[in-house]
Order: C-alpha cells, then sequence, then structure tokens
C-alpha cells in the first residue's frame, strides 16, 4: 500500500513551515516539500524532510512533479504555509481532485484594490481609498482622501512598502521610493492610498465561517508598522466581540470565502470596526501557537485535517490568555551577539523563545517584517499574569549592534 503524503508547496524559514512538518507526521503522514530553492528552510535538512526542486511559480512543472510523485505515495493533500503560492495551490488541489481553497477567491484577495471593492459593493466597513499608478495620481488621491494616509503596494504582505505619510513631502518621498526601483514588485507597480483607520488593532483567527477568537495586535510606531506583539485573546467585551466576528463573516460572504483558514485584520475606531485587510489562508507566527496555548486547538493539525478530507475538531479545551512580544532592534549595523535565549525559555509560563538571526548578521530595518529578529511566547490563566512572564523573559534576552562605518571611515 503506497505510502500517504502531503504536498507541501514552499515552507516558511521563520513562521509555520516546521508546525506544518511536524504536524502532518502526527498524522501519519509524509510530508514532502516542493520549492524553487530547498536549502532556504534550514528545519528541512534538519528534520531530513524529502524536498524536491522545482519552479512553484510554474503550475505546470508542480503538476508535472505531483504526477511523478504519485507513481510513489497516495498523494493525500497539497498545501502551504506560505502564503504567496496559496493560489497555485487551490489550482493543484482543483487539477488532482482534492480539497483546497477555492482559488480565484484568494487572487481577488492578494489584490488589495479588488478585495476592497468587493467589501465596499458588500457595505463591509473599511477605509476611504483610491489606486495610484504614479506619484501624481497618488498626490491626488492623498488630497481627496485627506491626509494622513496610509500608502501601500497594491499587492504585499508584511507591511512591506506600507508608510504612513502625514504631509505631501512624506507622500512624494514614499512614492518615490516605491515606484524608483528600490521597492521589489511581484506585480505591476500599482498603489494604495487609503485613509488612516485610528484606533486598536485586532486580527479575527477564523476556519471556515467560525471565528475562533480574535487576537489584539500591537505595532511599532508610526511611519512604518512593524508588528511588536499579539495577545489572544483579546481583552474585548462581549459586545465588541461580536461586532468584530459579524463583520468578519461578512468579509467571507463578500469575497466568497469560507474554505478553510482566514485572518482578518480590523481596526477599532470611533465608528466601531473597520475592515483593514482580509488573509484568506492561516495567519503566520506566533498566531497558531497562541490559539493552541489560549484554547487548545491546534489551527494548523487542523487545517491539514481539511486538506486530506478528515473532519476537524474545532472544540476548545481550556481556556487561557497566551502573548507573544517580537524581538525588534532599534539600529542598523553587524549583530555581534545575542543571547538570554535560555534563560529566558526557563522562566515559568514561557513556551517558546526563538532567534531568527545569528551573530555577524546585518542588520538592515526597512519598516516592515523583516525587521523583527526573534520572538517570545507565554501564556497564563490571566493577561496581567501573561504579560509578566513575558516582561521578566525579555529582561534576561540582550544583543549588541555595532553600526555600520560612515563613508570616509
Amino acid at each position: 500500500m503506497a505510502r500517504r503524503a502531503l504536498i507541501l508547496v514552499e515552507g516558511h524559514p521563520r513562521g509555520n513551515g516546521l508546525l506544518y512538518v511536524n504536524a502532518a507526521q502526527h498524522l501519519g503522514l509524509h510530508p514532502i516539500t516542493l520549492s524553487v530553492d530547498p536549502t532556504q528552510y534550514d528545519y528541512l535538512a534538519a528534520e531530513e524532510i524529502e524536498a524536491i526542486r522545482v519552479d512553484t511559480d510554474n503550475l505546470d512543472a508542480l503538476i508535472c512533479e505531483c504526477s511523478r510523485l504519485r507513481a510513489t505515495y497516495d498523494i493525500a493533500g497539497i498545501t502551504s504555509a506560505w502564503h504567496p503560492v496559496y493560489a497555485t495551490v487551490g489550482k493543484l488541489c482543483r487539477y488532482f481532485d482534492l480539497p483546497g481553497p477555492n482559488p480565484a477567491s484568494i487572487e481577488r484577495c492578494y489584490d488589495k484594490i479588488a478585495q476592497r471593492q468587493l467589501l465596499a459593493e458588500a457595505g463591509v466597513p473599511i477605509p476611504a481609498y483610491r489606486l495610484a499608478t504614479d506619484a501624481t495620481e497618488a498626490e491626488s488621491s492623498a488630497v481627496q482622501i485627506g491626509l494622513p494616509v496610509i500608502v501601500k503596494p497594491a499587492v504585499g504582505s508584511g507591511s512591506s512598502g506600507v508608510r504612513l505619510c502625514r504631509t505631501i513631502d512624506e507622500l512624494a518621498e514614499h512614492t518615490t521610493y516605491l515606484f524608483g526601483g528600490k521597492h521589489i514588485w511581484r506585480s505591476p507597480p500599482r498603489i494604495l492610498v487609503e485613509e488612516f483607520a485610528q484606533g486598536p488593532q485586532y486580527i479575527a483567527e477564523i476556519m471556515g465561517s467560525e471565528v475562533i477568537g480574535i487576537a489584539a495586535a500591537e505595532f511599532s510606531p508610526p511611519p512604518h508598522f512593524v508588528f511588536r506583539g499579539l495577545t489572544f485573546p483579546a481583552p474585548l467585551t462581549e459586545d465588541e466581540r461580536e461586532r468584530i466576528a459579524d463583520v468578519s463573516l461578512s468579509c467571507l460572504r463578500a469575497l466568497g470565502l469560507g474554505w478553510g483558514p482566514a485572518a482578518i485584520e480590523l481596526r477599532w475606531t470611533k465608528l466601531g470596526p473597520v475592515v483593514i485587510e482580509v488573509n484568506p489562508r492561516l495567519a503566520g507566527t506566533p498566531d497558531p501557537q497562541l490559539v493552541h496555548l489560549a484554547c487548545g486547538i491546534d489551527l494548523i493539525t487542523e487545517h491539514i485535517k481539511l486538506v486530506i478530507g478528515e473532519e476537524w475538531d474545532l472544540r476548545r479545551r481550556h481556556s487561557q490568555t497566551a502573548a507573544a512580544r517580537i524581538l525588534v532592534p532599534d539600529r542598523d549595523g553587524t549583530l555581534d551577539w545575542i543571547g538570554g535565549d535560555s534563560q529566558a525559555a526557563a522562566v515559568s509560563g514561557v513556551a517558546e523563545v526563538k532567534f531568527y538571526v545569528e551573530p555577524k548578521t546585518p542588520i538592515v530595518r526597512k519598516g516592515d517584517v523583516q525587521d523583527c529578529i526573534g520572538h517570545i511566547i507565554a501564556a497564563s490563566p490571566s493577561l496581567a499574569e501573561t504579560e509578566a512572564i513575558l516582561q521578566r523573559a525579555i529582561d534576561l534576552i540582550d544583543w549588541s549592534i555595532t553600526p555600520f562605518p560612515t563613508l570616509g571611515e
């Protein structure tokens, strides 16, 4: 009898890649990673995971490789921990008649303009927005909306290229950066200029059409939006939770979603919840870990069950407050050393301490998710206790960065 395999298209060096591999193995599956460069995922070699080099931007190449693997394995399902290929995963699943997301819905979501148009047509509260294809259009859009505005690429993730512009000069500087060749585009250059929705940010964690819970997110001070922390569940009133859940489910209906995981980002403004972005896939680290610690639901395992056609189990098993703090450097330069992880991990209540970088790594901050150099995750019965545990652990972490030499030195 052929061995059951789970095909993972690409992985994730910092996030959920290893979690998907481990969950697949726990379910008795043989994980196989297809990647344009398997060496970028250290855990594949460390865990001796089968990996195959293939152009993951080429659907025909992926179909060919999966067809070849079917001669040896029983392919139980196909999925990915890496969001840029998730629409391709949907197409692969349809080709091989396997459970998977609707690729058309995924592609509509990844285009922020198309996503906002559909949400607006459905009456979902979103910030005022305009599309711009050059600096002149961007300035005109900002004037129409009213400063300050958020400027971001129409396609992208991880806060890459996202900035708050308070003045026309700041807008001109950022559009020059985006259109001037420094920003790496995965699609034709188009930017979204939108109203700055002010208020605390939340993330609705969804599986299928069920809101598992709502997390509170923290970011660095503007003009950039570097992720700094997450708390699950968020400290909300019952009414606030219901309003966020209702708006989130309206997003799924408007965008043709409802299969598998989704993560919806909102801000609570003076008018109530306003949707910032709908991500039609599982949120990255640390969201799955926090949900698991807080209520006992393993989102990654349950996602894989759905992918392979088994019944998932979304029952809550306990109730705790879990939180993560992201380590972000305060300067550019060469990382001399980083330490304290073993001491921090020994603090009672700490579930995970992870560094993403090693000594001698060049640190060049860009104001996006790549600025993060590690995280600490903790859980306890109360929010206050969890925050105190995290602070004790953070106080044990330290690093040193030597600034880059300036010209003339």
